[in-house]
C-alpha cells in the first residue's frame, strides 16, 4: 500500500513496504527520488533495521546463540502499519512477530515518521525497547537521488559538497571505512576530499563500491555548479555516511546514506553485545533520530551556490 503526503512545496509517497519512499516531488513535478531499475538498482530508498549493511557468513551471535540476518535487515521487507496519516505527516509502525523474533530475539516497536515543513523532509526513526534487557542494533537510510536533477546536465556536473572539510577549512580529519571485496570492514584510512569539502562525481568513484566516510559533519549537498536544483541531507546524530551507486556502471543516481555504525569486520562472526559502535538501548527506554532531505531549487543563479555559500 502506498500513501501521499504534501504541502505547498512538495507531494511525497511512501510505501508501507519497508516504510520506503516511493516519491519526492516538487511543485513542478521534478522527481528527486530515484525510481528503480533492475539494470541498475531495483530499489529506491530502504530503510536499514536492525543492521547496517553484510554480516560476516550472513550471521551473528548472541547470548550463546546464532542468529542469521540479511543484508541490512529485515524491516525493509517487512509491511508496516499506518498508525497516523494526515496532509503532509506519516507515522508507520512495526512490532515484533514470529518472524522477527526468528532472527531477531527481542521484543520491540519501530517507527518512521515523515513529516513535510516547506521544502524538507524530516524523517525519523524511533525504536522502543520493549523487552527485558538491553537491545543492540543499527539503524539508516539508503535514499538515492536522480542524477541529473535537470535537462541539459550530466553526472559529472554534478558534487558533494561537505562544509567546513577540506583543504584549510577542514575542522577535522575525515576518514573513508576500508572495505574487502566482500564489503566487510577492514580498517579507516585518511580521505582526502577537494578543497573546501567538495568531492566531484565520476562513475568510477564507485568502483571498488561504496565510499563510506566518517569525521565530516552531519549535512552533505548535491548540486552542480551550473543547475538550479540540489539536494541537502542533514543527519546530525549519524556516525557514518556512505555514498553510492551501482559499481562499474553509469547509473544516473547517487545515494546518500546515513548510518548509525557499520558492517561486521571482515572475518568476525559479531556478537552483537559487543560490536563496537551499535545502539544500546536499555529495556523500557526508547530511541529516537531525526534526519532531514531538503529539495532546494533557486530560480535565480546557481542552486549549488546559493546553497553551498559560494560565489
Amino acid at each position: 500500500m502506498e500513501y501521499t503526503i504534501k504541502n505547498e512545496k512538495l507531494r511525497v509517497t511512501v510505501r508501507t513496504l519497508g516504510g520506503s519512499l516511493r516519491s519526492i516531488q516538487d511543485r513542478e513535478g521534478t522527481e528527486y527520488l530515484w525510481q528503480g531499475d533492475a539494470a541498475y538498482w531495483k530499489d529506491q530508498a530502504p530503510n536499514l533495521f536492525p543492521y547496517i549493511a553484510r554480516m560476516t557468513e550472513g550471521k551473528y551471535t548472541l547470548d550463546g546463540r546464532e542468529y542469521h540476518m540479511d543484508i541490512h535487515g529485515f524491516a525493509k521487507d517487512s509491511e508496516l502499519t499506518a498508525a497516523e496519516w494526515g496532509e503532509s505527516g506519516l507515522l508507520l509502525r512495526l512490532r515484533d512477530s514470529g518472524e522477527t523474533l526468528a532472527q531477531y530475539p527481542y521484543h520491540f516497536t519501530y517507527e518512521i515518521e515523515y513529516r513535510l515543513e516547506g521544502s524538507v523532509l524530516t524523517v525519523v526513526y524511533r525504536v522502543v525497547n520493549r523487552d527485558e534487557r538491553t537491545m543492540y542494533f543499527g539503524i539508516g537510510g539508503h535514499p538515492g537521488f536522480n542524477v541529473p536533477l535537470e535537462d541539459g546536465l550530466a553526472f559529472e556536473d554534478y558534487e558533494l559538497w561537505f562544509a567546513g572539510c577540506g583543504g584549510e577549512s577542514s575542522e577535522g580529519e575525515t576518514r573513508r571505512v576500508r572495505f574487502s571485496p566482500a564489503c566487510f570492514v577492514t580498517g579507516m584510512e585518511p580521505y582526502a576530499l577537494g578543497e573546501g569539502g567538495v568531492l566531484p562525481l565520476r562513475h568510477d568513484l564507485f568502483d571498488d563500491d561504496a565510499i563510506v566516510l566518517t569525521g565530516v559533519p552531519g549535512q552533505v549537498y548535491l548540486g552542480a555548479k551550473n543547475g538550479h536544483k540540489a539536494v541537502r541531507v542533514t543527519y546530525p546524530q549519524m556516525r557514518y555516511l556512505g555514498v553510492w551507486h551501482k559499481p562499474h556502471s553509469d547509473a544516473p543516481y547517487v545515494c546518500i546514506e546515513p548510518w548509525s555504525s557499520l558492517p561486521s569486520r571482515d572475518g568476525v562472526v559479531e556478537d552483537l553485545a559487543s560490536q563496537p559502535g551499535l545502539i544500546a538501548l536499555e529495556a523500557g527506554k526508547t530511541y529516537e533520530n531525526r534526519w532531514e532531505i531538503e529539495m532546494i531549487h533557486e530560480q535565480k543563479g546557481s542552486a549549488a551556490e546559493a546553497s553551498f555559500g559560494k560565489e
